[in-house]
C-alpha cells in the first residue's frame, strides 16, 4: 500500500522511525534526564500568537536575507548533528548538497561521518560552517581549525555548552557507548529489524568513523572507539580565556552555540564573537534549562546591538521560523528536522522539508503584512497572550 506524502515535521520524524535501528532514531530523537526541556521547547514557541493583518498589500514577499555574512534564501542554517552520515548514506555530504541547492547554511558536525573535504566537495564550493568544540588537546583544536580552513570554510560554530555530556537515558536504555556482549547483541537485534537501513548505510555507507578526526586521533577498530575517545576529549575545564584562545587562531567568522544567559551573552560579545546562538543544545543537556523562545527576547535585549543573534532548538516549521524572527533573531538553526528528512526519504525528504518551510515562512508573512524578513518584529507578535 502507498502512504501518503510527507508534509510536517511529524511526519518526516514517523518515517525516520520506521527506517531507522531504535538507537540510532533515540539518540536522535531523544533529550537529557525526564526531557522536560526538549518538550518545552517546542510548546514555547507554539505559545505565540501571531497577529493577522488584512488589506495590506503583500505582493512580491521575499524569504532572502543573510546569517553570519552568507546570503541565505530563507532565515534558516542547518544546524551540526552528530553521526549524521549514520542516519543517512553519507548523510553530511547528502545535507551539504541540498543546503547548496536550497541556498541555506550546512554546518558540519566535528562527529560527523563525512570528512571535511568530503562535504566541500559535496557543496560545490559553497563556504558552508563548521563546528567544533573545545577539547583537552588544544593541539588537536588548533589542527582542525587549519584543516577547517584549508577546506574553504570561513565561517566556525563553537559550541560552549558541553564541558561534559548530558544524562540521555534513550541512550543508555539502547546500550550506547557502554561495553559488552549485551548491549552489542542489543543493538544488533535492532540493526536486523531494518534491512534497508542495513544495506544502504551499514554497508554501503562506509567508511563509519569521524572523518574531520581521521589520522588526528588514536588507532581505533569501531565507531564505538571513536566516540568514547571524542567523549573523553570534552574539557569542563574551559573558561573564556579559552575562547580568546580560539578567537586569536580562527581569521573567520566565529559563532557561539549555545547560550542562555544574557551576562554570558554579553561575555559572548566581549570575547569577540561575531554572532551567537541561542541555545539550549536541543534540549539535550540540561533538563530544566529554560526554552530558547522565553529567554530570546532578553538576550536580544542585552547583546541585539552589538552583534547578530540567531536561535535553535524545538522550531519545527516555517511559521516557528517566523516567530523566532518576531522575538528578535536573525534567523534559525535546525538538527532534528533536518536530519530526521534525511533518515526518512534522503535528499528528496530533506528538498521537501525546506521547500516546505520556505512556504510556510512566505505565507505567513503575507498574511501578518509583511514583505521582507528584516521588517519581521514583535508588533506581529501578540505578546499579551503568548
Amino acid at each position: 500500500m502507498i502512504g501518503h506524502c510527507p508534509a510536517t515535521y511529524e511526519d518526516f520524524r514517523e518515517r525516520a522511525r520506521r527506517r531507522l535501528p531504535r538507537f540510532l532514531f533515540d539518540y536522535i530523537d531523544g533529550g537529557a534526564g525526564d526531557e522536560r526541556t526538549l518538550a518545552a521547547n517546542v510548546e514555547a514557541w507554539a505559545r505565540l500568537d501571531l497577529r493577522q493583518r488584512v488589506l495590506v498589500d503583500v505582493d512580491g514577499v521575499d524569504t532572502a536575507t543573510t546569517l553570519a555574512g552568507d546570503a541565505a534564501s530563507l532565515p534558516v542554517a542547518l544546524a551540526p548533528v552528530g553521526l549524521a552520515g549514520m542516519m543517512a548514506r553519507r548523510g553530511e555530504a547528502q545535507a551539504a548538497r541540498t543546503a547548496e541547492s536550497i541556498g541555506i547554511p550546512f554546518t558540519l558536525s566535528t562527529v560527523g561521518i563525512c570528512g571535511l573535504e568530503e562535504v566541500a566537495a559535496a557543496s560545490a564550493g559553497r563556504l558552508y560552517w563548521f563546528q567544533l568544540y573545545m577539547l583537552r588537546d588544544r593541539g588537536l583544536v588548533a589542527a582542525m581549525l587549519e584543516r577547517a580552513w584549508a577546506a574553504g570554510v570561513r565561517t566556525l560554530v563553537f559550541t560552549v555548552d558541553l564541558p561534559l555530556p548530558g544524562m540521555r537515558h534513550r541512550d543508555t536504555r539502547n546500550g550506547l557507548g557502554q561495553p559488552g556482549l549485551r548491549p552489542r547483541l542489543l543493538r544488533l537485534r535492532q540493526v536486523l529489524s531494518r534491512p534497508k537501513w542495513l544495506y544502504d548505510v551499514a554497508l554501503r555507507g562506509k567508511p563509519h568513523s569521524f572523518g574531520s578526526l581521521g589520522a588526528l586521533v588514536p588507532a581505533a577498530r569501531a565507531l564505538d572507539d571513536f566516540r568514547a575517545w571524542v567523549d573523553a576529549q570534552f574539557d569542563p575545564t574551559v573558561t573564556w580565556a579559552d575562547i580568546g584562545w580560539v578567537r586569536e587562531r580562527w581569521r573567520g567568522k566565529l559563532l557561539l552555540k549555545g547560550l542562555l544567559d544574557p551576562d554570558d551573552a554579553f561575555a559572548a560579545v566581549t570575547a569577540g564573537a561575531d554572532t551567537l546562538v541561542v541555545s539550549n543544545h536541543g534540549g539535550r543537556q540540561l533538563d530544566g534549562a529554560a526554552a530558547t523562545a522565553r529567554v530570546l527576547q532578553a538576550i536580544v535585549a542585552r547583546v541585539g546591538d552589538r552583534t547578530e543573534v540567531l536561535v535553535d532548538g524545538g522550531i519545527r516549521s516555517g511559521v516557528d521560523v517566523f516567530r523566532a524572527l518576531a522575538l528578535g533573531a536573525r534567523g534559525v538553526m535546525v538538527g532534528r528536522p533536518w536530519i530526521l528528512a534525511l533518515a526518512g526519504d534522503g535528499e528528496p525528504g530533506l528538498r521537501a522539508l525546506l521547500s516546505t518551510w520556505r512556504e510556510e515562512l512566505r505565507r505567513t508573512m503575507a498574511l501578518v503584512g509583511v514583505k521582507r524578513v528584516a521588517d519581521i518584529g514583535p508588533q506581529h507578535l501578540d505578546l499579551d497572550r503568548g
